[in-house]
């Protein structure tokens, strides 16, 4: 009778030790780039970049015409006044690309800022999606070698976030 006590303990006791972990993963990039917020903010971005740019060149055109019109009249003026006029055109392309790398900056901080945004409720929709469905585990793909197509959840996170929100605002 003692032993099949035991025996009995060990097989209760070794069950709980095998318990199942459900461990799953899921592309954080595809969900950033792939949801409808993800999308908005994208072309949100892509619209303020090429704004930018169209600013950019016109700035750049006009420092050019600027050159073009200095080496046209280099033989004309005084040398004292072809100084002054080269400084400030040196000045004028040293403004042009402080500004550049301002709004260029800027784009970056707006862009982190509102991919943090989208991250939150990735994390938020992951947090109640682990304990509604007992996961013990989830993984970003990138750090997959190999793995079941069963245990990818993207498309289901996927859903969720796009029903959680559908766009960002830029800050």
């Amino acid at each position: 009778m003692k032993k099949y006590l035991l025996l009995f303990i060990f097989l209760i006791f070794n069950n709980f030790c095998l318990a199942e972990n459900r461990v799953v993963y899921l592309d954080v990039f595809f969900l950033l780039n792939e949801s409808i917020a993800g999308k908005d903010l994208n072309q949100k971005l892509l619209k303020l970049n090429s704004k930018n740019i169209e600013e950019f060149k016109k700035i750049e055109l006009k420092i050019k015409k600027n050159d073009d019109d200095l080496l046209k009249k280099k033989n004309i003026i005084k040398e004292d006044q072809y100084k002054k006029e080269v400084a400030l055109l040196r000045q004028e392309y040293k403004s042009f690309q402080e500004l550049m790398n301002k709004k260029n900056s800027d784009l970056n901080i707006l862009k982190d800022n509102s991919t943090k945004v989208i991250l939150k409720n990735i994390n938020d929709i992951l947090a109640e999606y682990s304990t509604k469905n007992s996961i013990s585990m989830i993984i970003e793909k990138k750090n997959i070698v190999i793995g079941e197509s069963d245990l990818n959840v993207t498309n289901e996170i996927l859903d969720l976030l796009n029903k959680k929100i559908t766009t960002v605002e830029l800050k």
